[in-house]
């Protein structure tokens, strides 16, 4: 019995040890996940949020590594701060491989991930924060701000702060590193050297097979969704150009076919697909909408309620023109500290190019209009004369050419006093105040045309 026993105690305990050789071996032999985008242009609003997306996307997808890689010469500072937050922030390890320059906000990035390597040329430093043309360094408190970000960030990650910070200040002498007057630059070798790469890698591959030590592996990439690509093609200065032209031109026709709606329709389509491409990349501030819409308000006050056209319409057409500018680059209210010079230049050109062609075109075809075939189903497009038999007259033909007062301010409708009676009339398109001496020029309709004397 005691036997028996022992062989059965033996045999559960082996097939027990099988179980776990199995689970061992199916753990050995599980592919790694793999998740790799690139961070290869400016850092501005776009690239924070492609850094967003791709860590949202790897978190879904149960990546194990997620591999960045890095070449840009930096960009905004606050985008820079808002994607190593979410760097830090990241659960699932984050290792960077620099393809030749990793400079500034890309410094400070690299130095935010678990390990960094080096494509052989590459350099990582420079982080001395710029003004957006390129030349100037920015005033103190951004360069104060930096040094803090970059500090902090080696701290959390191992590397020496006071090295780090030096990337930053040139003010900085580090022992044998560097001098005062220059910002710290690192090659491959001294990066490996004072603790800023782990080491050299020629390619993606080398740093994960090599430097990983993971061979069983599937690898992720980032792929642009169609909405993503949609909002590319709308980020286009030449669409957003074309949908500036649709915005002034259905405006302008709904002002002289008030009713019709397609006008009106097309222009707020226009005003929609142009400001949210740019809102959902960071780049469109709400106060930068409102500007545009106040803008459109106080146009239309000058146009329907005030005569003339002064202080409101001039304060209209700014406030449209700034928010449609303002809404394509990535400036801190007016703070323009941080925005390339070519970018604020692309973005007047390409509002006022716009703006101008449409007006040109809205005067070069509005005659013409009215011989298209397509628009004659919609409106009426010919003139229905008296001599051919038409006649819509409320009045008699005597009254024509008689004068009297304005009763009420022509806006450019209202009543007129002749031979005491009173008409509805309305001018030539101009304001009359009360009381001025008119002259009727016209019976027809269901108002008499007058003309101020």
């Amino acid at each position: 019995m005691k036997i028996t026993k022992l062989l059965w105690v033996l045999i559960c305990f082996l097939f027990a040890w099988n179980g776990f050789a199995q689970n061992d071996s199916t753990a050995i032999d599980e592919k790694k996940k793999i998740y790799t985008f690139k961070i290869d242009d400016n850092i501005d609003p776009r690239m924070n949020r492609k850094v967003k997306l791709a860590l949202e996307d790897a978190k879904t997808k149960s990546a194990n590594v997620i591999l960045i890689e890095m070449d840009t010469y930096g960009g905004a500072v606050n985008d820079a701060d808002d994607i190593r937050t979410m760097i830090l922030e990241t659960k699932t390890p984050i290792h960077v491989w620099i393809n030749k320059d990793a400079a500034s906000a890309g410094a400070l990035i690299s130095i935010a991930c678990d390990s960094i390597y080096m494509a052989p040329g590459a350099s990582i430093g420079a982080a001395t924060v710029v003004m957006g043309g390129g030349g100037d360094a920015a005033p103190d408190k951004y360069q104060s701000y930096m040094r803090s970000m970059i500090r902090s960030t080696a701290e959390a990650k191992g590397r020496d702060p006071k090295i780090a910070e030096a990337m930053v200040d040139q003010n900085l002498e580090i022992e044998g590193i560097s001098e005062k007057g220059s910002v710290i630059t690192f090659s491959v070798s001294e990066a490996i050297e004072n603790g800023f790469s782990e080491g050299q890698a020629a390619s993606m591959t080398e740093v994960i097979e090599d430097k990983l030590g993971i061979t069983n592996y599937e690898l992720l990439g980032y792929e642009t969704s169609t909405v993503e690509n949609i909002i590319l093609f709308f980020l286009n200065p030449a669409v957003s150009g074309f949908l500036i032209l649709v915005i002034f031109a259905g405006i302008y026709f709904e002002i002289q076919t008030p009713g019709v709606g397609f006008p009106l329709a097309a222009s707020i389509t226009a005003i929609i697909l142009y400001f949210i491409p740019y809102y959902l990349t960071g780049l469109a501030q709400n106060w930068e909408i409102a500007v545009f819409i106040a803008g459109v308000i106080l146009l239309l006050i000058e146009i329907f309620l005030i005569p003339g056209f002064g202080i409101f319409g001039i304060l209209g057409i700014a406030g449209i023109l700034t928010g449609l500018t303002l809404g394509m680059i990535p400036n801190d209210a007016f703070d323009f500290t941080f925005v390339p010079s070519g970018e604020l230049f692309a973005a007047l050109l390409t509002v006022i190019l716009a703006a101008i062609t449409g007006m040109a075109l809205i005067f070069f075809l509005a005659p013409k209009i009215n011989s298209w075939g397509a628009f004659s189903s919609i409106a009426l497009a010919t003139t229905q004369k008296r001599e051919e038999g038409y006649t819509s007259s409320f009045y008699q033909e005597s009254l024509l050419g008689k004068e009297g007062i304005t009763h009420t301010r022509l806006m450019p409708s209202g009543k007129v006093l002749i031979e005491d009676e009173i008409y509805d009339a309305y001018s030539r398109g101009e304001f009359i105040e009360k009381g001025e001496a008119v002259k009727v020029i016209s019976t027809e309709g269901t108002s008499l045309k007058v003309r101020k004397v």
